[in-house]
């Protein structure tokens, strides 16, 4: 069964690479080739317009997504949004980002006015809303969120959780300490670190994240290797042991997830082969993943994924819905 259990609709900070992404990406989805004319640029303008009149929760753009699932076909999508998105999530990352009155902190403050620009609960209502005529096409489409996970943060994050009934939560690090390691405006921090302690520090944060029973898996497990500052893996060996020991011992799944593979400079996937290696070893359960932000990425390297997972010794994924997980063949 090929599914994707990890789709973003849109995501800033908003630059005019923002701009071209979505032009691709539309233009892939329909089959439209660009002709360099001048009238082709102008046709390119009415659609980021509409684009932007309409918004990422319209009908219009997740419309795309399922013209693109359908192409691919997948036969289950989860979409979910990045708790910083969400204005009422703000108190929550003031509280464990550094915002400090330092270069980092004023930095990565005006980062999180760029992307705080929706409502968790348009959110929710929007992709519920369109669950039937997914359904109807022959495609299950689930709700889920990617929450960010700060050790101590466990019983503010299912305060902001509660009100809402997703089908599964995705739990993720992208912060060290306070500092957002994936953001390509702070790589440099990464030479302050020994990498052995640094990312000793992630994967104990990782699980602490197992362990908090909030989550139904934990996103790209060693996504801090995203600009490659990595030591020799056989070093990190022991802490893929203690990762997968805890995901097994709390039954908390994970995925296979591509977004690094594509969109960053370590061009492989999370986890590395030698961590899934690992992780079924321990009978980690895994689900697939493109990290996609745009439609035409749905379902990226899904071959690739189960190929993967074969060759090391996984023969069954995990899908969600309504918090419960249920185990597909692959």
């Amino acid at each position: 069964m090929k599914v994707d259990f990890h789709i973003h609709l849109e995501e800033g900070p908003y630059t005019n690479n923002f701009f071209n992404k979505t032009i691709t990406s539309i233009d892939t989805v329909k089959g439209v080739h660009t002709t360099g004319m001048l009238d082709d640029i102008e046709r390119k303008a009415k659609l980021f317009k509409e684009r932007m009149d309409k918004g990422d929760y319209s009908e219009w753009w997740l419309d795309l997504y399922l013209e693109t699932a359908l192409q691919k076909g997948l036969k289950q999508v989860g979409i979910v949004d990045h708790l910083y998105r969400f204005e009422e999530t703000r108190d929550y990352f003031l509280k464990y980002m550094d915002v400090s009155d330092t270069d980092l902190g004023r930095r990565q403050r005006e980062w999180l006015n760029q992307v705080m620009t929706h409502k968790m609960a348009e959110f929710v209502l929007f992709i519920n809303s369109q669950k039937e005529k997914w359904r109807k096409a022959g495609v299950e489409l689930k709700l889920g969120i990617e929450v960010d996970y700060f050790t101590g943060g466990e019983e503010e994050l299912k305060t902001l959780l509660a009100p809402y009934n997703f089908d599964y939560t995705i739990g993720s690090i992208h912060f060290n300490n306070g500092w957002g390691f994936d953001n390509p405006e702070l790589e440099n921090k990464f030479n302050e670190y020994d990498l052995v302690d640094l990312y000793t520090a992630h994967f104990n944060t990782v699980i602490k994240a197992a362990e908090s029973g909030i989550f139904s898996f934990i996103a790209h497990l060693d996504n801090l290797k995203v600009f490659k500052y990595r030591p020799d893996e056989e070093l990190l060996i022991p802490l893929y042991e203690k990762v997968a020991e805890a995901l097994a011992k709390n039954d908390v799944a994970t995925e296979v997830n591509v977004g690094l593979k594509y969109r960053y400079p370590v061009k492989e996937q999370c986890p590395s082969e030698r961590f899934i290696q690992v992780l079924s070893k321990h009978n980690v359960l895994f689900t697939t993943s493109s990290d996609s932000h745009f439609p035409h990425d749905i379902g990226i390297y899904n071959d690739e994924i189960k190929d993967l997972l074969k060759r090391n010794g996984v023969d069954r994924i995990v899908t969600f819905s309504r918090m419960k997980r249920e185990e597909k063949k692959l």
